[in-house]
């Protein structure tokens, strides 16, 4: 393996260690299949599935943002939206009793 894939491969690896952290499942799981993720792809030796390997691997890792960042917004989504539903309801019942 070329020294370029090699530093790919570490990279994308400390990444994902790294995404694991607000993994729903819980950081341990994660980390435990990612670990047995990349020890079963350790023998690759021909470039081109490294590279395909290397192509799965972001495309994970392009789904876990997406992941994460709906996560966010379905939170920030809920606080805000309920509270604007509690400011109307509390508004409209001041129209009525005005």
């Amino acid at each position: 393996m070329s020294k370029e894939l090699r530093y790919q491969v570490v990279q994308l690896y400390k990444q994902l260690m790294y995404m694991a952290r607000d993994y729903p499942s819980g950081e341990d799981y994660f980390k435990q299949k990612l670990r047995l993720a990349f020890r079963n792809k350790k023998g690759i030796t021909d470039e081109t599935q490294i590279r395909e390997a290397l192509k799965h691997g972001n495309f994970v890792k392009k789904e876990l943002e997406t992941l994460y960042y709906l996560k966010k917004y379905r939170a920030m989504k809920k606080r805000y939206y309920n509270n604007i539903r509690i400011l109307n309801q509390t508004f409209t019942m001041r129209l009525a009793f005005a």
